[in-house]
């Protein structure tokens, strides 16, 4: 695998799966939201060893320094050296709640779930735990909600 003095930072944020698709990557650069030192960057924009890359997604704002480059994608188990990861852990919690209400969540006059959305969601969320008083509800994601 050969490591880079610099790359493309949309070529960048695909090869290290902070999203799954290239144009995906491309696209969120044009939208504005990667940014570099706070400032929003374009797709062909350069990323250096040790910059801090702040990526929104769907479900979260993640902060990353960039460890080493390369334009090959990785896999999952390599990831970690490549990036280290600044993001707030109070930003992880937030991104399962905001999943978990996105499940429970139903349409008004959707009806009652057949069996196989039933069984979609029961293998969607992996355990309910409720805290003190009953309007309080905690929902534990697999690590693929992220």
């Amino acid at each position: 695998m050969e490591l880079l003095a610099d790359i493309r930072i949309d070529k960048w944020l695909w090869a290290v799966r902070l999203y799954k698709t290239r144009k995906l990557a491309l696209e969120a650069c044009q939208k504005g939201h990667v940014k570099i030192d706070d400032k929003a960057v374009k797709p062909s924009r350069r990323v250096h060893l040790n910059e801090t890359v702040v990526v929104r997604t769907e479900r979260m704002e993640r902060t990353v320094r960039a460890i080493a480059l390369t334009d090959r994608r990785v896999g999952p188990k390599l990831v970690a050296d490549f990036y280290e990861d600044l993001t707030d852990p109070e930003e992880y919690e937030r991104a399962k709640r905001t999943v978990a209400q996105r499940i429970l969540t139903r349409e008004k006059g959707s009806g009652r779930p057949c069996t196989a959305k039933k069984i979609s969601l029961q293998s969607q969320i992996i355990g309910f735990k409720r805290l003190g008083d009953n309007s309080t509800l905690t929902c534990h994601l697999g690590a693929s909600w992220l």
